[in-house]
This record gives structure tokens, sequence and C-alpha cells, in this order.
């Protein structure tokens, strides 16, 4: 399948990894910056493949090559855009989070590629971690009985070099603040979890110590369920001196799950009332990743690829995307107006907190 990636930054290293690991034809790359799309082809010995044609201009190459499938890990402000431009091409899209930076975009997104016919996918690829694996599987099994309540925890770090490495971080129209950019995994899991439709949302955000970015640092919410349940949302990037823990909890009748580590990639807690032999093996499980993204980017593109091929949806489709999307968004909405909002959200951007801090 005939593959290119658009944006050679930060994130970039772990699609080409999984391309290489897809054995996917890689066509094309491209990046404002020339330098940044040699410097991630290095990283997986692919700097003298003449094969790899690149560009700086994505439309460019697209109208000069056959592409399938593109991988969009651009600034967060540009996925919509160029997203929408590669489904009017017909071209399948695996795109990072968040897929778009307004409701109004992501719907547009899902819109579009049901017309054309195309498949999208957003890049929350924890959902192929080994624990939230197991997590999901028990779910649907029914083993938790009713749910009573959950929580995700990203306890981050970010400092400085990091926004000053990249000046879109942390700015309304490119990028947001630590809950849509650094927590929106964890964000997706929790929602995913438990029972996607949700009520109403309560939020409050603050500019706690990156007083030099736009967006916030620390955010708050409680989340009401349409199924009863509740949760709380905790999302930071003020976690000295490191990166702490990203942690999910789960509450049910009949069980008790923690998942741990640094992006929920442990168990630490699998407790069940009807408890087998193998619940053993999960007890204590832990996925060695060689960094806080996980191993999952390898998964979701080989479930893209299938869901191609065999013209069905993704696991993780455009509908989970904006799922995420909406969930930050309306806890942004919640900090502005002060009050709890209801779902579903008509319209919110994450341009309308403009000033905010």
């Amino acid at each position: 399948m005939k593959y290119a990636l658009i944006g050679c930054g930060r994130i970039s290293t772990n699609h080409v990894k999984a391309v290489v690991n897809n054995k996917l034809e890689f066509v094309a790359a491209c990046d404002v910056v020339p330098e940044h799309i040699e410097n991630v082809l290095a990283k997986h010995g692919l700097e003298n493949d003449t094969s790899i044609k690149r560009y700086t201009d994505y439309k460019k190459m697209i109208e000069e090559n056959e592409i399938e499938l593109v991988g969009i890990a651009t600034e967060s402000g540009l996925h919509a855009e160029i997203a929408l431009y590669c489904i009017e091409h017909g071209i399948n899209c695996i795109i990072e989070k968040p897929m778009a930076m307004s409701i109004e975009d992501a719907d547009k997104i899902i819109k579009l590629s049901e017309e054309k016919g195309v498949k999208v996918s957003a890049c929350h690829q924890n959902r192929f971690n080994v624990a939230v694996q197991e997590m999901r599987k028990a779910l649907e099994a029914g083993r938790f009985g009713k749910l009573s309540h959950g929580s995700i925890h990203v306890r981050w770090n970010r400092n400085q070099d990091y926004y000053t490495q990249a000046p879109w971080r942390g700015t309304w129209a490119q990028d947001g603040g630590a809950l849509m950019n650094q927590c929106i995994h964890g964000i997706d899991l929790l929602r995913w979890m438990m029972g996607n439709e949700i009520d109403e949302v309560y939020g409050v955000t603050k500019q706690q110590f990156h007083h030099y970015l736009e967006a916030e640092d620390i955010g708050m919410a409680v989340v009401k369920f349409k199924n009863g349940a509740v949760a709380t949302i905790e999302g930071t990037t003020n976690v000295y001196p490191q990166n702490l823990e990203e942690t999910l909890y789960l509450f049910g009748e009949n069980g008790t799950v923690k998942l741990g580590g640094k992006s929920t990639n442990n168990i630490d807690v699998w407790n069940f009332a009807d408890e087998t032999d193998d619940d053993q093996a999960n007890k204590g499980l832990e996925e060695q990743t060689s960094n806080v993204y996980g191993n999952g980017h390898t998964s979701l593109y080989a479930d893209v690829i299938d869901a191609i091929k065999n013209d069905r949806a993704p696991y993780v489709d455009a509908h989970a995307g904006r799922n995420a999307l909406e969930l930050v968004l309306a806890i942004y909405k919640s900090q502005k107006e002060g009050h709890a909002v209801k779902l579903p959200l008509e319209n919110f951007a994450s341009l309308d907190m403009t000033g905010e801090f």
C-alpha cells in the first residue's frame, strides 16, 4: 500500500516505525523544514533511500504521486485542513490527535470521508496498549457489572524547552493546552470505557506556571454519563520534575481495575468477583515502551490497512476522534462560561478560548 507522511516533528518517528513494521510502500515525506524529513528518516536508517520523495508542499506531493494512505502529523491546527484536502483526493487518512481544533471541522471530516468512501482513523494509539485491551475485554464481557465511576489522571511534565522547540505549542490556534495536547489520549480512553454517551461536563482549567503560553497547564473536570456513571479528569503538565503517571481507574459493582505506568501501559490493580486462572496473568502486567507514546502506532496502522483492504470502519475511527475532541472542548467551554455544559456540543473551537488567561 502506497503511503506518505505529512509532518516530520516529534511524533513522526512513531509513524515511520509503524510504516516499516507494516511493510508499507513509503512513497513520500513532507515537511516545511526539509531537515526534519532527513532527521526522522535517519532515525530509521532510511536517509539514503531515494525511493522516498521529499516535499515541502503536501499538495504538490499529492498531485505528483499515487498515494493510498497518509499519516498526518503536523501541528494540530493544520490537521483538519490537510485531512480534508487528502479526503477530497480519495486518500485514506491516519490523523494525529486531536483530529481537529473545532467541532465544525471534525464534522466536516466525518461527512466528507463518508461521501468519498475514504477511511479515516484518529491516532489514539493507546487503545491498542495490552493493558487497555485487557480492560476493554473485561468490560465488553460484562465483568464489571454496573459501572459506578471512573477517573483519568495524566500527571506529566513539560518544561519551557519543549515549547521553545516548537512555537505552535500552547497556542489556541495551533494546539490548545495540556488537556488538548498531552491528556487527550487518556480522555479518549475514559470516554470510550464509560459508554461514550455524556450528559454534562463541568470543568476548570488554569494556567499556573506556563505564563509564556496562551493555554492551560492544568485542567480538571467532572463528567456525568448517560448510563448513570460519573467520572473525573485531571490533566496537567505541571508535575515536578518529570512525567509521573497516566492512570485510568474503572469501578464497577463486580470489578475494579487500575491501569498505570507512564501512559496506561501497566495493570496495577485487577480485581473481579468472578476471578479465573487467566486473571493471574493480568495482575502486575507491564508492557515495555521506549517512550510515552507507547507501542500502539504499529497496531493502529495494521488495523487501518486491514480496514482499507476489507472495507470496514477502523477500530479507532473519525467518530472516536470527534468524541475525544468534544470532551476537551466541553471542558474548555465550561471554564469559559463558568457552568456545566450539556453535550452534544453544537459548535465550539479552541480559538473560542482566546484571551482566557
